[in-house]
Order: structure tokens, then sequence, then C-alpha cells
């Protein structure tokens, strides 16, 4: 197949991890013969680039001080050129508030096809099988693509493997911009960040999940007391962050954040599409519900069917014994 492009995302000065699992989508379907080229639009792209060094056959760095910050109005032009020159098979990106911005604007310049928020791709016999939920993450949906030269695909976060150093010789190209589309509509004026979290649930290898199942706030610190015996964060589903038994920064779910730890013990929830969303692609899940019927099941590696202030000690002693 020829190339796959990804287009990298970075914020704040930092390259977000998601550009990392595109291109472990991209290097799966170049498969050995393939070549995956990256294109970094940057003011100073050096920085930004160290973490893409080995995960990359090609690495673009665009430079000029205009790309310090997105704006499509003059990402577009730029990509476009690289895009029409390098005819690639598929254009990957995050399916962030960017690539979500970003995507549609580029195919339709273009005139080429587009699918977002997919959750597998494979290449096969000269056409893209794609994997996506639908109906608000009810259903997940499989589509055989008609062939097309060039496809544009958004990659929903969690999704994909990050590409691992070493996984490609890197060969960099710079460019250096003396002239940028004039700007008519959007202008950057600045980056706002959120409030301070007390944790980054994101970042932790073992979450111990609560649901509404935990009963009321004064059980909470059951379920810490198990977080803080496995050394794990301890989280939550929607209803509990809405009832205010822990921060919203705790909430796992499309509404909240999308973890992949090591380890998921999700305590006395439900499983309702929008929690599975954040957390399905954890290593390993573990599920504590008295209702046997619960679709949190539908994802667990391992279920309970139970009392969770039965289990709860027991999982402690069996989990760190």
């Amino acid at each position: 197949m020829s190339a796959i492009l990804v287009i990298a995302e970075h914020r704040g000065g930092a390259l977000r991890e998601a550009t990392l699992e595109a291109l472990g989508a991209a290097l799966g379907l170049a498969g050995g013969d393939g070549r995956v080229v990256t294109a970094l639009l940057a003011d100073d792209p050096a920085p930004l680039a160290e973490p893409l060094q080995g995960c990359t056959h090609a690495l673009r760095r665009v430079r000029h001080p205009d790309l310090a910050h997105y704006n499509p109005e003059l990402y577009l032009p730029v990509l476009a050129d690289i895009i029409t020159a390098l005819q690639p098979a598929a254009v990957l990106m995050p399916h962030s508030s960017q690539g979500l911005d970003l995507a549609p604007a580029l195919a339709g310049r273009l005139g080429l096809p587009l699918y977002t928020d997919c959750t597998d791709l494979e290449f096969c016999d000269g056409r893209f099988t794609i994997r996506r939920p639908v109906y608000g993450g009810k259903v997940s949906q499989e589509l055989a693509l008609r062939p097309a030269d060039t496809w544009v695909f958004t990659l929903q976060g969690g999704a994909f493997e990050p590409a691992e150093p070493g996984a490609a010789d890197t060969k960099t190209e710079d460019t250096t911009l003396t002239d940028l589309a004039p700007r008519h509509g959007r202008v950057f004026l600045e980056q706002i960040e959120s409030a301070l979290e007390d944790v980054d649930i994101a970042a932790a290898d073992i979450l111990v999940s609560v649901g509404r199942g935990i009963g009321g706030p004064d059980n909470i610190p059951l379920a810490q007391e198990l977080a803080d015996h496995l050394g794990a964060t301890l989280s939550c589903s929607r209803p509990v962050a809405d009832q205010g038994w822990l921060p919203k920064s705790r909430q796992v779910g499309t509404s909240g954040k999308t973890v992949k730890p090591k380890l998921y013990i999700a305590l006395g929830i439900s499983g309702a599409f929008q929690h599975q969303a954040g957390m399905k692609n954890s290593g390993t899940i573990i599920a504590v519900n008295q209702d046997p019927r619960a679709p949190i099941f539908q994802v667990a590696h391992y279920g309970i069917v139970e009392d969770l202030f039965k289990v709860l000690p027991l999982l402690g002693e069996r989990l760190a014994g």
C-alpha cells in the first residue's frame, strides 16, 4: 500500500499521547512493506519531535512562528499541499477537539472520504475495514469501505497501542515557511487551562472505581482503603461525580476521562455504554455488582455477582497477596 500520513497534535508545548497511538495504528496498517509519514507543524518542531524518533519512517517538520498553536486556517493549506504531493492511502489523526475540527475541513477541501472515531482499522485486498461506535456507543459498527485513493480517519483515544521507539528508522525533513495563508476568521488568543486536578486518573496503572452501588459518601473510604492497599487511584462513574461524592476529575467515561490502566476494578458500577467507552480497553477488568445482567459484565474479564461490601475485604486480601 502507499504511505500512511499521521498528523501530529501538540498542545501547550508538548506532544499529545494520542499522536503516538495514531502512529501505532499507522505502523500496524503499513506492516513490513508500508511507509508511515508524520507531519508536525509548529513554531519550533525540534523539541516536540523527540518522542517521534523511531516511531515513524519519515518526519516532516514544518516551521513557522504562527504555527505555535493550532489554527485550521493555517493548518489546512499546509496539510493539503503535503497530502496532494504524498498521495497517502490514509490520513490519521486523533479523535480530539482538534481532529474533529481539522479532519472534516481537510476531507472537504480535498474531496476525500472521511470516517471518525474509529476503534479498529485494517487494510486487506486493497480496501479498509473499520470499526466505530454508533448510536452514542450502544452499538459497534463494522464497515468494509469502498476503494479510494486516500481516506481520512480520526482515531478514538485509547483504542490503539502507542508506537514504541525503535519500530521504524526515522528520516527527518525540515521545511521553514516564509508565508502562510492570510487569516480571515480565526485568531489564537490564549490557552485557558482547566482547574488544577487533585489526581490524573488517566496516568494511573491501577484504578479502583466506584459507582452508585457504593451507596453514599460515607462508604467511599471503604473503596479508598482498597485503593491504598493496592497502590491504586480511586475513580468513579458519572452518578458518583454528579452527586459530589468524588470530584469531577475522578470521573471515567465519555463525559469524564478515557483511561487505560493495567487493572480496573469496578465496584457497584452498572456499566452504561458511556462508562464502558472510557475504560473498556483496560488491561484487566474486574467487576463487582449484585445485578448479573449489569452491562459492565460484558467487558469485564472477571465478574463477581455479590454485595460489594462483602467482597471488598476479600478482594483486597486476594489481590494484595
